[in-house]
């Protein structure tokens, strides 16, 4: 790295110099925020830093799926379950525990017209 690249990196990322020479010299992982700064400044994204720091085996952590839902539809859980990498036998369940979590009709698919923000509904909860 030219003279100067740790600092510019650290000064765009927000983060310290030590961080950034760390990370180079593969000393030390940063947190995960600190990764979402650093990896667009070093061209990678934040799962090839996982794999090239050898924390992470390609296998683990399957690519993103560049394609887009068809027919313009929302994402089913089963379509997050198969982005997130879920082995196809497991996503039956992680589509059930995840439902679990979410408004009926959210559940289905189906976004209200008037859904509550996430901090809205927060707020709603603590009052």
């Amino acid at each position: 790295m030219r003279r100067g690249g740790k600092s510019r990196i650290a000064d765009e990322a927000g983060v310290h110099r030590a961080a950034v020479t760390r990370l180079l010299q593969r000393q030390s992982m940063p947190d995960l925020e600190t990764m979402r700064r650093i990896a667009p400044l070093l061209g990678v994204s934040v799962r090839d830093m996982l794999i090239r720091s050898g924390r992470v085996a390609p296998e683990e952590l399957p690519p993103a799926s560049p394609e887009p839902v068809p027919g313009g539809r929302r994402p089913t859980i089963e379509d997050f379950a198969q982005w997130l990498g879920v082995p196809e036998v497991r996503r039956a369940v992680f589509a059930k525990v995840v439902s679990q979590f979410l408004e009926p009709d959210v559940a289905d698919g189906e976004v209200p017209a008037e859904a509550p923000t996430a901090a809205e509904a927060r707020r709603r909860a603590r009052d």
